[in-house]
């Protein structure tokens, strides 16, 4: 009865006149940056950061929100019509989908993805709904020494689990940490690493970072590598209804898809790319001929798309209920509910309802409102894949300088994010995944409070950490996933070093 009283809470809140139009918003926005390639959601959202300032709370993270997910249908279009990913988890739908509309069944590709990820959200969905107030209620119990030990294990597993370099990932968060103390210390009030600039006593811009890592140096990129010679093919309605084999084909893959989604996303730092792949590999082992993966099986395209949605959907357990993001597109959105002075957490549920089950509700009515927009407007969204990219892409940047200015009117943010995006660029050509940073700037206040306070109560006693059980669990996971990533860059160095000797041993001989 609880939990039916709160969803009845959240529909009346999510159906709001207001609250629609903003779920609409984001949904046909995220959608729209879906479908172009390079963009991102975490690109989006960090422009759309700034507005967020002068709206309500509930229907600004609803908003953001609908531009997350949105972003998981919308980026299958390009990947399917053009192979090229428009978000990082729709990477992998590339490898049958392109191959498919190069066979004609492009129509088919994209039918059976929009309903692939509407399967996988609302399974996601359902999950959310379940178990985010149990989480919450044991988060209830943690102490200032449990959440350390969390944020700690939190920053560890995004760090570990991207698709490069463990230990280019341990630096990341490091650096992030870094960059999370510049400005005005909050008990003693000494400026730190601002090095005089009066700019800086309030730390680095949270929009102005994310914007310039995410937004101005992918736009960099695509620059460079973008193919604008590539037009995709017509698609319509007649060309999308699959046959009666090949929805059968997809039933097994979309359920095994959700449900390794929905497990995956509710753990921080996974997020919807590792789901997307995972649920990949695992089709491919248990499909009776695995030589058709990569040549248009249309279970390698239902299976990760269903995934990734899940795990859009999941990836707000641990934001909301204990204040972990699971990935950066959620620390920003933490940031957001932080600007609107919402600390989210274990108490977020009882303190907010009308804003988590509203946003819960949200979820549902966006990705209705989602299907409803792909598959009849899928000639619109082919149609904008036609855009110049030579038009596309400085827009994006004025929109970037304008939505920076906008939020504290100061030219020294709009040089902050021209100097982030450059060094986001240089990262990425590095091969430094700037999400681990993002994850670190966001944490590192909220770890440095949590540390502090356990010190204060344990009055200086640093096994604090280890004499409480759930800490010392959290910790020995920690110190398990370190291990795991130090012996993989060592294994990895090792292989090179082998490799290296095995060809100079051919030349010689």
């Amino acid at each position: 009865m609880d939990l039916l009283s709160n969803l009845w809470l959240g529909l009346q809140v999510a159906a709001e006149p207001v609250t629609l139009a903003y779920c609409f918003f984001g949904v046909l926005l995220g959608t729209v940056v879906g479908v172009l390639p390079g963009i991102g959601a975490l690109a989006a959202i960090s422009l759309l950061l700034p507005l967020t300032y002068h709206m309500p709370p509930t229907a600004a993270i609803i908003m953001l929100a609908g531009v997350y997910y949105g972003a998981q249908y919308g980026g299958s279009t390009a990947s399917i019509l053009l192979n090229l990913p428009g978000t990082p988890s729709s990477a992998v739908t590339c490898l049958d989908g392109y191959p498919m509309a190069k066979k004609g069944k492009a129509g088919v590709a994209l039918f059976v993805t929009t309903i692939a990820s509407l399967a996988g959200a609302m399974s996601g969905l359902v999950l959310l709904v379940l178990f985010s107030p149990a989480i919450a209620s044991i988060g209830l119990k943690f102490g200032p020494a449990e959440f350390f030990s969390m944020m700690v294990l939190g920053l560890v597993a995004a760090s570990s689990m991207t698709a490069g370099s463990a230990a280019k990932g341990l630096c990341m968060v490091v650096f992030g940490l870094l960059l999370g103390m510049v400005g005005t210390d909050v008990n003693s009030g000494v400026a730190r690493f601002s090095f005089d600039v009066p700019e800086l006593m309030d730390g680095i811009n949270l929009i102005a970072l994310a914007m310039g890592l995410f937004g101005v140096a992918e736009v960099v990129r695509c620059i460079n590598s973008a193919d604008t010679n590539q037009k995709p093919e017509k698609v319509t309605l007649k060309s999308m209804v699959p046959t009666k084999d090949e929805f059968k084909a997809t039933i097994k893959p979309m359920m095994r898809g959700s449900a390794l989604g929905s497990a995956l996303g509710a753990l921080p730092g996974v997020g919807p790319s590792i789901a997307a792949f995972m649920s990949y590999a695992i089709e491919k082992k248990v499909a009776k001929d695995p030589s058709r993966f990569g040549q248009g099986a249309i279970e390698g395209i239902t299976a990760p798309e269903s995934a990734n949605n899940a795990a859009a959907q999941t990836a707000f357990v641990p934001s909301l209920s204990l204040g972990i993001p699971g990935d950066a597109v959620m620390a920003v959105m933490m940031g957001a509910l932080i600007i609107h002075g919402i600390q989210p957490g274990p108490n977020l549920i009882s303190e907010q309802p009308d804003l988590f089950w509203g946003l819960v509700v949200s979820f549902g009515i966006g990705n209705l409102m989602l299907v409803i927009l792909n598959l009849p407007t899928i000639g619109l969204w082919v149609a904008l894949l036609r855009i110049p990219f030579a038009w596309m892409y400085p827009a994006i940047i004025v929109f970037v300088a304008l939505g920076v200015y906008s939020v504290n009117n100061n030219v020294f943010d709009i040089y902050s994010v021209a100097a982030l995006g450059i060094m986001g660029y240089v990262l990425m050509v590095l091969r430094f995944e700037p999400a681990p940073l993002l994850l670190g700037y966001i944490l590192g206040p909220m770890l440095e409070e949590h540390l502090r306070r356990a010190m204060l109560l344990s009055r200086g006693d640093a096994m604090v950490f280890l004499e409480r059980p759930i800490s010392a669990s959290l910790l020995a996971c920690t110190a398990a996933m370190l291990g795991w990533a130090i012996w993989s860059t060592v294994r990895k160095s090792i292989k090179a070093k082998r490799a290296l000797d095995a060809a100079e041993r051919l030349a010689t001989t």
